[in-house]
């Protein structure tokens, strides 16, 4: 890809920041500190993943601690991931109140008003966190100079891998080295299936199964508005129009009428844990140090093949934020707790990886082993803030920070990172159109369904939908970007 790279300052920034605050930040709960005035603010937070059994526990013990350093706690609700986008979407158009949440489609949700614009009470109760986070993080999700989330400080850019079960593949003799296409996985998929005939997901693939395209979807996955990342990338297409992205739908077709996606897989709401061992190979998100987590969370070997390079888009740098309703009556405090969140060690690590002695015990060399009580507590560490504090575990490679170095390094910018959509004059539009790609996605993603006929109509509601009308608009939007950043 010939895009222009991404500066390894990030780096270089993040650490430094995030190795000051660290050294700084309280590591022990018997730190000096001030309760708040009056009763403790309890903040609703609305968090991306699978309920865990040990949750109730763990946060009792951060209650603890919040309550003593800021005043606050927290009633962190779990949803599932195949629930999360729509469950938020309802509480959001209903109002229901709640303070913190992971920002599902984080730039739509902005401009609708769901998110609070946070740049005041950053420079407020904020100002640990705004020197922990990269700029570029920052900068990135600002939308219209406008910043309505606090995004993980985590890596740059974002890559897409095809994560299998590595015991598997020795054992059928199938070399995953070089895989990188679906094309290419076709042939792996046809040994797995033949050797392994009662597996019940050669691919793993479920109602949220997005494959990889060379696109950057300008709104998300639940529109079909993208730029291509490769050839003419000043236009706005309907992706649902690409040859590239019809190819893709046909051989997804293929290898669900060949077997390898399960037959339930278009309404699957199942995360499909990575410990149970009904899988051949995922598509997953690659970050520094991620076969090593996933193999320690699955108790199995995991490998990885690469599908493209790191590529910094919107979505990598908005990817995992953390917002505050619109609608919260305790903002300040919400700030508050952000900023902990991302500068404070203990917290950071006791919410994620749990409490030592019961969920891992620390070693002499400062790195952290699982005990079999972690199996109740597992947490999307990329979704909860500032990587750089998480301990890291026996099974880490120990030189996670320069992976992560290394990784950035290699990361290119896409042509349309940092364009948002206004999405004023077309929000009912949107609306529309939303609900009807989430009609067919699914189904067409998992290869469920005819390609040509589930294409066409698809299509066919999107023209009645006024689909033309709204790709003029982010089109005119998009010229004057590209013309403002030529000045």
């Amino acid at each position: 890809m010939k895009f222009k790279k991404i500066s390894s300052l990030f780096l270089a920034v993040t650490i430094a920041s995030s190795a000051i605050l660290t050294g700084c930040s309280s590591t022990k709960k018997s730190d000096e500190a001030k309760k708040g005035n009056g009763d403790n603010v309890e903040l609703v937070w609305y968090m991306i993943g699978t309920p865990q059994p040990d949750q109730a526990k763990v946060m009792e013990e951060v209650n603890k601690y919040t309550a003593e350093k800021i005043g606050v706690t927290l009633d962190l609700r779990m949803v599932d991931w195949g629930d999360y986008g729509q469950k938020m979407q309802v509480i959001t158009s209903s109002g229901e109140p709640f303070d913190i949440a992971f920002a599902s489609d984080y730039a739509l949700n902005a401009q609708k008003g769901a998110y609070l614009e946070i740049s005041d009470l950053l420079e407020k109760n904020g100002k640990e966190l705004k020197e922990a986070i990269n700029p570029l993080f920052l900068e990135g999700a600002s939308i219209n100079g406008k910043l309505y989330g606090v995004p993980a400080n985590k890596e740059v850019g974002q890559q897409m891998v095809w994560a299998y079960n590595a015991d598997m593949a020795k054992e059928i003799g199938v070399d995953m080295t070089n895989v990188k296409t679906l094309e290419d996985l076709e042939k792996v998929l046809e040994v797995v299936k033949a050797k392994k005939p009662d597996l019940k997901m050669p691919m793993s693939a479920g109602s949220t199964f997005v494959p990889y395209m060379p696109y950057d979807l300008l709104l998300g996955e639940n529109l079909p508005f993208g730029i291509a990342l490769e050839g003419d990338t000043t236009k706005v297409v309907n992706i649902y129009e690409q040859k590239d992205v019809k190819k893709t739908l046909d051989t997804l077709r293929r290898f669900y009428q060949k077997g390898f996606i399960h037959t339930q897989a278009s309404t699957d709401t199942d995360p499909h844990e990575m410990s149970v061992q009904n899988w051949f190979v995922r598509k997953e998100q690659y970050a520094p140090g991620a076969g090593e987590m996933w193999s320690s969370n699955a108790g199995y070997p995991i490998k990885y093949s690469e599908m493209h390079d790191p590529l910094t888009i919107n979505n990598s740098v908005t990817g995992s934020v953390m917002s505050i309703s619109a609608a919260s009556k305790h903002p300040e405090e919400a700030m508050k707790f952000l900023n902990l969140l991302n500068t404070d060690e203990y917290l950071r690590n006791l919410i994620d990886r749990g409490i030592e002695d019961v969920h891992y015990k620390t070693n002499e060399d400062k790195t952290i082993t699982k005990t079999e009580e972690a199996k109740a507590y597992n947490m999307p560490s990329w979704a909860l803030g500032n990587v750089f504090l998480t301990k890291n575990f026996d099974t880490d490679p120990k030189d996670r920070i320069e992976q992560y170095e290394k990784f950035n390094e290699k990361a290119v910018a896409s042509p349309t990172l940092g364009f948002y959509v206004d999405t004023t004059d077309i929000s009912t539009e949107l609306a529309t159109i939303s609900n009807i790609v989430q009609e067919f996605k699914a189904p067409l993603f998992t290869g469920s369904v005819d390609t040509d006929k589930y294409l066409g109509e698809l299509n066919k509601k999107l023209k009645s939908a006024g689909i033309d009308k709204v790709m003029a608009n982010i089109q005119e939007q998009y010229n004057k970007w590209m013309a403002d950043q030529k000045k």
